[in-house]
């Protein structure tokens, strides 16, 4: 059974889509599967923003067919990891959980790459259009860490 895990930010248009098509770059596919969500609701069955494609595209990465969907409580039971983009995610998707089973699975994504420093991923959707090339950027770096990790633990 593959490994399941989940990108999680506010709309599933920017960061998350970008988190989810960079860790599943780097993951073997028969074992990890990555998918993405939304603590919001705005963009559900969108794809992500063309700002994102453009610098997925940019970087030899193809996330058009991504599409929206809102974090819902039975991810718990169905991702293996979670990983939130910024600390207002974590509080959205702590508040969803039922046990500290749950709990345990929820990681801001930039702690693997600055242990407990609760840094969040900037939200670049009203800024500049670089904001994009540097969180593409952040969550290149943060994505080998966890592939590492990953594949280290389930191999």
């Amino acid at each position: 059974m593959p490994v399941k895990i989940l990108m999680v930010c506010l709309g599933n248009i920017c960061r998350s889509p970008l988190a989810e098509g960079i860790l599943a770059s780097k993951l073997p596919k028969d074992k990890f599967i990555v998918d993405s969500a939304g603590t919001g609701s705005w963009h559900v069955g969108h794809a992500p923003d063309k700002r994102s494609i453009a610098v997925a595209q940019k970087n030899g990465l193809s996330i058009d067919n991504q599409r929206g969907r809102q974090f819902k409580s039975s991810d718990f039971d169905e991702f293996d990891y979670i990983y939130v983009m910024d600390n207002s995610n974590y509080r959205d998707v702590i508040h969803l959980a039922k046990t500290p089973e749950h709990k345990n699975k929820v990681n801001l994504i930039l702690n693997e790459l600055f242990p407990d420093e609760n840094v969040d991923v900037p939200d670049p959707y009203y800024g500049a259009v670089n904001g994009f090339d540097n969180v593409y950027q952040m969550l290149d770096e943060v994505a080998d860490i966890i592939a590492k990790k990953l594949i280290e633990k389930h191999s």
